[in-house]
This record gives C-alpha cells, structure tokens and sequence, in this order.
C-alpha cells in the first residue's frame, strides 16, 4: 500500500498518488510496523508512552472487539472521547475494519448528541467517563440506533468499559477499502442550523500530508507535536494525530481543558517542536505572565502554526517578540479538513493567510460568479483532493456548497500582487456602509493593536435612518475599566488608523464574547444582542 508523492521543486504543483485498495489506519499505525519504526514513541500523555507498536496492537484489539459488538462495515462509530491514547486507537481501530469512526465535539449539550447520534444512525459510541453524563440524559428510547455504550474510564454497572475492548485479539488484518470508500465523519461547528457531517475518504488524509504537512511544515520523524485544537476538530485531528502518524513522530496530547497555564506547562515538560493553536488562545497565553523567575521557555518549538479564524498582526508580532517563535497562519475547513492557504516559514506576512498551498486551486469570485480583480474582495472557492465527498443527509446543503470539483468555503478574501490572501470575514458577516463593503476582521484587528483590549467583536447595526454602521463589542485586559471616555478613545484609535467609514459607531465593553468550540467569534449572536 505505497503512497506516492512527486519531490515540489521550488513549491510546485506536486502529484500524490494513492493506491486503488487503500485503508488510511494500516497506512498511519501497522505501516511503521513493517518499516521498522514499532519501538518509536508515538504518543505522550501525562505519564503514559505509547510505542507504534503499541498503537497497531492496542488498535487491532478495538477493531475486534467492535466486530464482536456487531459493527460492519460503513455503519458508524461515535468518539465522543477527550484527547488521549484511547481516542487514537478507537478512531485507528474503526477504520481497520471499514467502519466509519465520528470524532465528535466533547463540549456539546445532551440535544446536539441525541441528533448526531440519530442522524449518523451509529451503533456504538464509546465515550469518555466525564462525558457520560451527558449521554444517559438522552432517553435511550430516543436513540433508536445506539446499541452499545463504551466507557474509557471506570464504567458503571450495566455499561461495557473500554478496558474490556482492549482484551481481544491483536491479530487484525485491515479490511481491504477502497481508497475512495468512507473513512470517517467530522460534523461542522456552523454558527447556525443542526451540524452537517462531512463525509471524508480514505485518501483524504493523505492528501494534507503530502501537500501541506511535509512540504510547508517540513514534519518529520523527529518532531514532537502538540496542538491545542482537540482531536474531534478537523485541524486538531491532523495535527496532533494524522501528521505525525504518518511520518513516525510522536504527538503530545493534553485532555485538559486548554487553560494559559497547562498550555506552559505542557511545553516546558515535553518540549514540542511544533505548536498548533488558535488566535483566542494565542492572545490568552501572551496575556499570561509567570509569576517571578523567568519567562516560559518555549525554546524547543521551530514553528507555531495558527488556523480556526484569523490570526491579526498583533498578536503575531506579540509573540514573535516575547518568544523568538514564528506564527504560521492558514486557513481550512472541516469540509477540505486542513489547511490549503497558508505562510511558509521565513515568508510570513503577518495579517495574511499566506499563499495557495501547492495542489489546491482557490478561485475568488463576485456575487454574480464573475472573477474579481487583484486587491478586491470576493467569494472564496478551494478546489483539492482531500475536500469531503457530501454531507450526509443533507442533499440541498451538498448541492450550496459543492459545486462539482469546487467547495465554496463561505469566506471573503482579497488577493494580493504576490500571491497571499487577505481574509475580509464571512459571507454572512460583511458590512456595507456607505455603498462600501467594509471587513469586521479589519476593524477587530485594528482595536486589537489598543493596549487596552483584549478581544473584540465587530458586527452591523442599525443607526436612527436604518443604515448599516458598524458597532464593536469589546473585552477589556485585565485591570482596565470600562469608561464612556474609553469608548471615544477606541472610536478615535480605529479612525486614526483606518478609514474613517470604518470607525464603529457603537463601542460596548463585555465580559467576554459568544465563540464556537472552535473559538470562532459567534457574530450571528452580537447581532441578536445576546453577547
């Protein structure tokens, strides 16, 4: 089962190919088995090393055991598991199988489960031990078909512990899948609307392996990853998953909740060479200070990378001057599952999302379908091999967002002279005052640069004449009060800085705003009013 990959020269357009008989969990597990690599430390979590070894073995187990429960192939598997060693083997043992594992959101509600659960008909769900109380909220004669309850944790009478799938036979030949057959489900954290599982395929991972994970971060079998971003998203799960399976690394999980402080202390133990996380996150560790002695040592990372929403020059800056780490920001999605426009190492332009990553094409086009010109704003469209097949269940949803070889991300971008990509907001989210479409990133950014904030929020609202004007939602750094004269000096800080059109009317303070688990601000409830 050899993946094939032509060298880039000079970042050009590579060729991956994928063999017809293909399963991606031999490919990320058994595969270092037989390449030698078995005694390599694939995972580190708290004080548990996991060898490559291990993983086949611990992964082959579940595969069986969930042949023992009943499952087939294609029927679903639900994870709703925190990050840790029983998460990979689940997901790796799934697809052994031909089964089709869901990662999914460990920070939903009892509601958001029972229709996923439905919606993917998945006839087991093995979930983590602080996550089963929300599960047995759902009556389970609403999940008519759920058949078996796993606990990775201490399981009480009545339900099947994951210890006890960990008992079976090693011994587990992977089901000979198509390349093109369902791998696994990740369903989208959309802003609004019930989720939409994005159906991703077995060569699916492999394409942002070959096109973005070694040729733009240069990963290799001596890096050690930890990403903030959790496994059930769809960045998490390559970076601290798929990437460095696939060249033999070794990931750092962390099934915390990522707080500024265990952040820090999981790199100063474990030593990463690569960071991945989120602008929220990344304004929540630099406005994080150790108390006496010197400042965190984050020496070991060569690169931290940035995706989930736009990373403003600030906090680049910020960080690149407090820790001497570059931040690489990008862009993707749970529908093309990594990223496909990103900044190389060294070429950095803070603000930007970087250029096309090499085998995807991007297209920006007006409202009317039309191409824009270079430096305008238009709809962004990516086509590559790694985007989803469909959305399950969701015909007309597929038919919005799938046109033939392209998906239609829902982002507004501009291009520039050289190639890299401005992000301008969502479709949804732009603003057009005065008969000009104005960026709320733009604006967010521009209030970030003031000492006194911490976060913000742009969206429209109405003035006394009905006219759009942009109004801000403001979360102010810690020992910083809220004051009318502060709201003006805000006011008159974007205008100092931007167009004068651009200046919100509206400055409120907040505790904090609406995100997704993403971290994505949540726009749609600033402009309902429930910030």
């Amino acid at each position: 089962m050899a993946v094939t990959a032509e060298p880039q020269e000079d970042l050009g357009t590579p060729s991956v190919t994928v063999p017809e008989t293909f399963n991606v969990a031999d490919w990320l597990s058994d595969r270092h088995l037989r390449e030698g690599r078995g005694d390599r430390t694939a995972i580190l979590c708290g004080d548990e090393a996991v060898t490559y070894a291990q993983v086949a073995e611990r992964s082959g187990r579940v595969g069986n055991a969930l042949l023992q429960l009943g499952v087939r192939p294609e029927e679903r598997v639900m994870l709703l598991l925190l990050d840790g060693p029983a998460f990979v083997y689940s997901f790796l043992g799934a697809i052994k199988i031909g089964a089709v594992p869901i990662p999914t959101n460990t920070l939903l509600k009892p509601q958001d489960y029972r229709y996923m659960l439905n919606d993917s008909r998945a006839r087991v769900a093995i979930v983590s031990e602080p996550l089963l109380a929300r599960l047995q909220e759902i009556p389970r004669a609403d999940l008519p078909h759920l058949r078996e309850l796993v606990v990775a944790g201490a399981a009480p009478a009545g339900l099947r512990s994951f210890d006890e799938l960990l008992l079976g036979d090693p011994r587990l030949t992977p089901a000979s899948t198509s390349r093109d057959d369902a791998a696994f489900w990740l369903y989208s954290s959309g802003t609004t609307g019930f989720p939409k599982g994005a159906v991703h395929l077995q060569h699916d991972i492999v394409h942002t392996v070959e096109l973005y994970a070694r040729p733009i971060l240069q990963v290799s079998e001596r890096d050690r990853t930890f990403s903030v971003a959790k496994l059930f998203f769809a960045y998490g799960l390559g970076n601290a998953l798929t990437f460095p399976f696939a060249v033999g690394a070794t990931t750092i999980l962390w099934p915390g909740p990522p707080t500024a402080p265990d952040v820090y202390a999981t790199i100063e133990r474990f030593k990463p060479t690569l960071f991945y996380s989120v602008p929220t996150n990344y304004g929540q560790l630099l406005a994080h200070q150790r108390q006496g002695g010197p400042d965190f040592d984050l020496s070991s990372l060569r690169l931290a990378v940035s995706a989930g929403e736009a990373l403003p020059r600030s906090l680049y800056e910020r960080f690149r001057s407090r820790f001497g780490v570059e931040i690489l920001d990008g862009i993707g999605s749970t529908e093309i599952l990594h990223i496909f426009i990103s900044n190389r190492p060294g070429l950095a332009r803070p603000g930007s999302s970087g250029q096309l990553v090499p085998g995807y094409e991007a297209k920006l086009l007006d409202e009317s379908g039309a191409p824009v010109g270079e430096g305008e704003i238009g709809n962004l469209l990516i086509k590559g091999d790694s985007a989803c097949a469909y959305y399950w269940n969701k015909h007309e949803r597929t038919k919005d967002t799938i046109e033939g070889h392209w998906i239609r991300t829902g982002d507004k971008y501009s291009r520039d002279a050289d190639g890299y990509y401005w992000y301008a907001g969502r479709q949804d989210d732009m603003l057009k005052v005065g008969g000009i479409w104005v960026s709320p990133v733009e604006i967010e950014n521009t209030l970030l640069e003031h000492p006194a904030v911490q976060e913000a929020g742009v969206v429209g609202r109405e003035d006394q004449d009905r006219l759009l004007k942009p109004a801000a939602y403001v979360v102010l750094k810690a020992g910083v009060e809220s004051s009318a004269g502060l709201a003006r000096e805000l006011q008159d800080f974007v205008r100092s800085r931007i167009a004068e059109y651009k200046r919100p009317r509206w400055v409120e303070f907040v505790a904090e705003l609406p995100k997704t688990a993403t971290g994505k601000i949540q726009r749609y409830k600033l402009r309902s009013g429930r910030a």
